[in-house]
């Protein structure tokens, strides 16, 4: 059972999720994490999200940054002094600046796959998504 917390961190929008254990690919694995903060810059914010990155809880393990408006590697700066060291950069959202921050050994990066298409489940465009990866061979 999946267990979400949303969360903002100005001026991205975050999500903390907790996550059980299961057995999953090495990109799905990234989910398997305690718990995880997904980073977006959403206009609006949802209800009950964090304002401020200095909100987000300790020992969350890795983050899905999704920016567009912004540099992600900005985002990676500030997650990395709130000590997380895995990170998934949605896809086609990674820069210059990113491929810098992910080539260091501190730090684990997943880039150039959508992370939700991981997520989902039953019939939706997540899991179409998956569908049409696979049968290319970019899953």
């Amino acid at each position: 059972m999946h267990s979400f917390f949303p969360i903002l961190l100005l001026p991205y929008q975050v999500k903390l999720i907790a996550w059980s254990e299961s057995d999953m690919s090495e990109q799905e694995s990234f989910w398997n994490a305690g718990s995880l903060a997904v980073i977006t810059d959403k206009s609006k914010p949802d209800k009950g999200t964090l304002q401020n990155v200095s909100e987000l809880p300790s020992g969350v393990d890795c983050a899905v940054i999704g920016v567009t408006k912004r540099d992600p590697a900005d985002a990676m700066e500030i997650l990395e002094n709130k000590g997380i060291k895995k990170f998934w950069i949605h896809w086609r959202t990674e820069t210059p600046e990113v491929k810098k921050r992910c080539s260091g050994s501190q730090i684990q990066c997943i880039t150039g796959r959508c992370p939700m298409m991981y997520l989902g489940h039953g019939i939706n465009i997540h899991t179409m998504h998956r569908g049409f990866a696979k049968l290319m061979g970019k899953y």
